[in-house]
């Protein structure tokens, strides 16, 4: 894995994490196309980076306990930074795609 990669995961579950605090990590894994290992990897390290924390809100004898992932302050900020940073690379592509557009063009024309 890259690290382009690894920041892009974590955007998106930034990005999600910000619109649903009631996603689990199965609901997660399933959003994004990842393995399960890999979404408990990536909650396991935005924790340990405090950019998300978790809450329980089911307590019963016998049940299994869910879990709220809520974005930290960090977690705002970071998701901000690199949704800048993500809005950047695209622009940048987008640059680079209507300059080839602009190329292929002008080459049929003539």
């Amino acid at each position: 894995m890259n690290e382009h990669s690894i920041k892009e995961d974590i955007f998106n579950i930034l990005r999600l994490l910000s619109s649903n605090d009631s996603l689990t990590q199965r609901d997660l894994s399933t959003h994004l196309g990842f393995s399960l290992g890999k979404t408990n990897y990536l909650l396991n390290s935005l924790i340990q980076k405090n950019l998300i924390k978790i809450r329980n809100f089911t307590v019963r004898a016998n049940k299994l306990k869910k879990i709220k992932y809520i974005l930290t302050k960090m977690g705002f900020e970071e998701k901000l930074h690199l949704t800048y940073h993500f809005l950047k690379r695209k622009e940048k592509e987008f640059n680079h795609l209507k300059k080839e557009w602009e190329e292929l063009k002008t080459a049929n024309v003539e």
